[in-house]
């Protein structure tokens, strides 16, 4: 049995859990070992009971580690361990990060740039709005977006992020082997289609069950630098995201909505305990300079190569729109013929690269050091 493998069957047993494993790794140092260690010396280990030790000591009785690789190696699933370095860097750093991923796709690279963006099933339509637009903008400008794969805000999250041609993970609370809901089964395709994941810690045939959501929730959190929660009344799961965003010194953000609906009730609470408000991407970004790179701005010849940057074809066009005096996003929205969501993704974009700015009053304006070259 390989290191792998060891893994694989420790995240079978029963009452086990990370924090477990991560004292048994402390005490044993290889996962094979604690495998193969007795009950009189798991017991040793401190938060170790006589069931647990028993659970472990006899592991083949219960474990069928045969049947999971066989089910692994059928479905093409990639099993990530602590121990590779492709498994997420922000995740490894929280109190019980899972002992295994489950992967299905492809784990995008720059995951540290991640952000969440949860919320309620339930949704109004200004709740899906803001999910597409947070998520279609963040995911232009380079982040990764993480979400439940769940209706409502979850879906919408996703979707966002893919219409944006950005990178997009489904964190769920069951099998890989399962698809919850099932209405989500050719969303979960298009993510993994276009490069993203779906990922979970739970071994193949665990079905969906409320006690799964909170464990799925704190990977969702801990995955992402920031969690950004659109729509939640009191009771949401969303909360519990953010709760535990909290507790892993992640930024919480929140989408203020009506004082009267309910679906807002959540969102608002959290403002008043301190979460940020969010009303665009900026107040996201504001938190995270780091996120993106600004590049310096530059020259974009007309064969559209360039010394410092290049500029795809919507930004182009916007820049273009902007033309050579202050205009207003609606003049740009006009001009371009494009939506008001892409628009302003691309202009956040643009601004990041540092080749527009943005005024006082929703203007703006070309940065001078790009004028001076790009005129």
């Amino acid at each position: 049995m390989n290191s792998r493998e060891a893994y694989i069957a420790l995240n079978m047993i029963d009452e086990i859990g990370p924090v477990r494993v991560r004292a048994l790794l402390d005490r044993f140092g290889e996962p094979g070992a604690i495998l193969s260690a007795s009950r009189a010396d798991l017991m040793q280990v401190e938060g170790i009971g006589e069931q647990v030790a028993r659970n472990v000591a006899g592991w083949k009785d219960t474990v069928d580690l045969d049947g999971e690789l066989k089910r692994i190696e059928k479905a093409g699933i990639r099993v990530v361990t602590r121990d590779d370095p492709e498994y997420p860097v922000n995740l490894r750093e929280i109190y019980d990060p899972p002992v295994v991923l489950y992967v299905k796709g492809a784990l995008p690279a720059g995951e540290k740039h991640a952000l969440a963006i949860v919320g309620s099933r339930r949704t109004s339509l200004y709740g899906q709005e803001m999910a597409r637009k947070l998520s279609y903008q963040l995911a232009n400008v380079g982040a990764v977006i993480v979400s439940g794969l769940a209706r409502g805000i979850d879906t919408c999250a996703h979707k966002g992020a893919l219409q944006a041609k950005g990178r997009t993970v489904a964190v769920i609370g069951c099998g890989i082997d399962i698809v919850y809901p099932a209405e989500n089964d050719k969303l979960a395709d298009e993510i993994i289609a276009k490069g993203g994941a779906v990922v979970t810690e739970f071994p193949f045939g665990v079905q969906p069950d409320k006690q799964h959501f909170p464990m799925r929730n704190r990977i969702i959190s801990g995955w992402s630098l920031g969690v950004i929660v659109v729509e939640a009344n009191v009771k949401s799961g969303s909360l519990i995201t953010a709760k535990f965003a909290n507790e892993q010194g992640r930024q919480v953000f929140a989408v203020p909505g009506r004082a009267d609906s309910i679906l807002s009730r959540g969102t608002n609470k959290l403002i008043k305990d301190g979460a940020k408000l969010t009303e665009d991407a900026e107040d996201v970004l504001a938190e995270f300079e780091y996120l993106v790179r600004p590049e310096k701005p530059g020259h974009v010849s007309g064969d559209g190569t360039g010394t410092a940057l290049k500029l795809n074809e919507l930004e182009s066009k916007v820049v273009a729109a902007i033309g050579e005096e202050e205009v207003v996003i609606d003049e740009i929205i006009r001009a371009t013929g494009l939506t008001s969501a892409a628009v302003s993704a691309t202009l956040l974009a643009l601004e990041m690269k540092r080749v527009i700015k943005q005024l006082p009053g929703k203007m703006y304006a070309r940065n001078p050091a790009f004028h001076s070259t790009h005129g």
